[in-house]
């Protein structure tokens, strides 16, 4: 395969880094070039072939290409079923999708990502993730509760935002516990050392300006540099004043 079909230059049409300096967010200095799972692998993708991809992409890192990146799928321990119940995500406790061991073995005994960010850095890349917006119904119906916090997930959800193209969370609300479910989350992730985060179903077809303002709030206060990519796009030419702040 060359390395052409491995490359993508830019995700869609909003893309902005949230930076640690001053408390600033700022625009991300250039476009993030790099390698995402998505065409090629669907929601299958594992850590194998994660890996063999990554090494090429190493190859070009002196050119710009650095951004790694898992596209959806990677919280599906069958991600061939036909529903949710099927593909059967694994969350934590907390209600947070987590990595499944059966795909990405270095995830194991709680580990998440962290060490295949590790690794990633080590090549002299950056790590990134995909995720839709919203919350499991799996921790609604559970009702789980919501780390550094005193909300569980239902006081998150907004049951009526759901994707219409993807059956797996519910909207998040704009309300203290909506804050509190992606703080936790970013907590969490940017643990693992991501540096790339891109979020699905949010910036058109449904547009939702409050989870996007939610998400880029709670990834300023890890105070770690990720850039926040936001799908699918292009946005709605009138959201442009909005999405420009």
């Amino acid at each position: 395969m060359s390395c052409r079909r491995l490359l993508f230059a830019a995700f869609f049409a909003v893309v902005i880094a949230v930076t640690t300096q001053l408390h600033a967010q700022n625009l991300a200095p250039t476009p993030p070039m790099g390698w995402n799972s998505w065409d090629a692998y669907g929601l299958t993708i594992d850590e194998a072939d994660f890996r063999a991809n990554i090494k090429v992409l190493a190859g070009i890192e002196q050119f710009g290409w650095q951004y790694s990146v898992i596209d959806e799928g990677w919280y599906m321990e069958n991600p061939f079923g036909a529903s949710v119940a099927e593909r059967k995500y694994l969350l934590d406790g907390n209600g947070i999708l987590i990595p499944v061991a059966n795909r990405f073995p270095s995830a194991a005994e709680g580990a998440g990502f962290k060490p295949l960010a590790t690794w990633v850095h080590a090549q002299g890349l950056k790590f990134g993730i995909h995720i839709v917006r919203g919350i499991p119904k799996q921790a609604v119906k559970e009702n789980l509760p919501i780390a550094g916090s005193s909300f569980h997930a239902a006081d998150a959800a907004d049951t009526t935002e759901t994707c219409p193209w993807d059956e797996g969370n519910y909207g998040v609300r704009d309300n203290a516990a909506g804050q509190a479910y992606y703080d936790s989350m970013l907590r969490l992730y940017a643990s693992w050392g991501l540096d790339f985060l891109k979020v699905d179903c949010i910036s058109d077809h449904p547009y939702r300006p409050t989870e996007i303002r939610q998400i880029a709030a709670a990834i300023k206060k890890t105070r770690r540099e990720i850039v926040l990519s936001l799908s699918p796009g292009p946005t709605a030419l009138e959201h442009g004043a909005e999405v420009a702040e």
